[in-house]
């Protein structure tokens, strides 16, 4: 057994072949975090690749430890259970590993957990949308988990996009927080479905200027409302674009606004 290694795979979730839903067990536990925040998970290279990837350009000696940064989705106080969602990226060095794990495989994470993509920021009575594509979900899965219990004063609400319905990752569950809390909404909006789909379809920003939250209730005005964008870079350029015609102005710890972007 790797020293390095320091938790262990507790579930895997394949929502696709390319699409999954990753928990980890750390052998001790991490101090409590910010929801929204990220940790840093590797696999040293010795480590076998799913047999779904493609042959990478680069190589490592075997027992250089791959790592890359991934938003946590678990909650805030589950500091010894990490969930992560990661797409399959096939010629990456990382993903085809983690696609190769089983339940009971070992892992690295690290013991720091960082970032500044939070709800701490955000005024009280504030309500809050949170805008993502693809695996851009995640830190916002861990927004709800901590926080949704304790802010039924406000309006808060998801528009996520993505390709088809099976890459709704957490649908179920986002799907039941709208039916529990009447103060939580779900947009999912899909490219390519076919005629089963009911819900939204195409682009975000079509959906947000078509007034999708001002039908729930949610006024695009930087003192009522703050909006984070997690995804695609098109789509936070898009969804920047937007909501600049509103006076949004990006958050910086040294200038405060609105708009929270997370790098992605």
């Amino acid at each position: 057994m790797d020293e390095i290694y320091n938790s262990t795979v507790m579930g895997k979730i394949l929502l696709t072949p390319d699409l999954m839903i990753l928990r980890l067990r750390t052998d001790k536990p991490r101090n409590e975090f910010k929801a929204g925040q990220y940790t840093t998970i590797g696999l040293l290279a010795k480590e076998p690749r799913s047999p779904h990837s493609s042959v990478p350009i680069d190589e490592y000696e075997p027992d250089f430890l791959i790592k890359r940064p991934y938003s946590i989705a678990s909650a805030k106080h589950d500091t010894s259970d990490f969930e992560f969602y990661i797409s399959h990226v096939k010629s990456g060095q990382l993903t085809p590993r983690l696609f190769n794990l089983q339940q009971g495989s070992r892992m690295w994470i690290d013991d720091k957990i960082l970032g500044v993509f939070s709800l701490n920021d955000t005024p009280p009575n504030t309500n809050i949308v949170m805008i993502a594509t693809g695996t851009g979900l995640a830190p916002y899965i861990s927004f709800l988990r901590s926080h949704i219990h304790h802010h039924p004063e406000i309006k808060l609400a998801i528009i996520h996009g993505a390709a088809n319905p099976w890459d709704l990752g957490y649908y179920s569950e986002l799907t039941l927080l709208q039916t529990l809390f009447p103060n939580f909404h779900y947009f999912p909006t899909l490219l390519k479905a076919d005629s089963s789909w009911t819900g939204l379809r195409g682009y975000i920003e079509e959906h947000l200027n078509n007034g999708v939250l001002q039908s729930a209730g949610i006024e695009v005005d930087p003192n009522k409302t703050h909006f984070f964008l997690c995804g695609n870079p098109k789509m936070v350029e898009s969804v920047t674009n937007y909501l600049s015609q509103f006076n949004y102005t990006c958050h910086h710890s040294d200038c405060p606004g609105s708009l929270h972007i997370e790098e992605y």
